[in-house]
C-alpha cells in the first residue's frame, strides 16, 4: 500500500469515478493520505461525491505518473472519527481554509477491499491487494 500511496502522491492529482444512478462521474482530486495502516482520500459532505459514495462505495482512482499509471479500485469506507479528519488536514494544512476536522463537513473514506494496478508500455503491470 505503500508503494500506492507514493505514486499518488508523486502525481499529486488524480482521478476519482464513481456512480450516481447509471451515470459515470469523474473528478481530479488531490488528497491522499496513509492513516492507521489505511490509505484515505478527503471531500466535503456538501459535494455530490460524498453522496455518490454514501449510495454506492464501488470507486475507482486513476493517475498518471511519467510513463506510468495506476488505477486503484475498491471501496471507500467512511471513517467519521476526528483523528482521522485531523490527520488527513495535517498533511494538507492548505485544506484548512476550507475545512477543519470539527466542521460537521469534512469527510474522509479509505480503501477497503482496494485493488491497484501500476502498468506500463515498458513493462509488465503490477498487481498490489489491499
Amino acid at each position: 500500500m505503500k508503494q500506492v500511496y507514493e505514486f499518488l502522491k508523486k502525481a499529486q492529482t488524480y482521478y476519482l469515478a464513481t456512480v450516481e444512478g447509471d451515470q459515470p462521474r469523474v473528478r481530479p482530486f488531490g488528497t491522499v493520505n496513509l492513516f492507521e495502516g489505511k490509505l484515505y482520500i478527503q471531500t466535503g459532505k456538501i459535494k455530490p461525491v460524498s453522496k455518490q459514495l454514501m449510495a454506492n462505495p464501488k470507486a475507482e482512482i486513476c493517475a498518471f505518473n511519467g510513463d506510468e499509471w495506476i488505477r486503484v479500485s475498491g471501496e471507500l469506507v467512511e471513517d467519521d472519527r476526528v483523528e482521522a479528519r485531523k490527520s488527513m488536514l495535517d498533511a494538507y494544512p492548505d485544506l484548512r481554509r476550507m475545512y477543519d476536522e470539527n466542521d460537521g463537513n469534512t469527510q474522509v473514506f479509505y480503501f477497503k477491499n482496494a485493488t491497484a494496478v501500476i502498468s506500463s508500455f515498458t513493462h509488465e503491470p503490477t498487481k498490489i491487494q489491499f
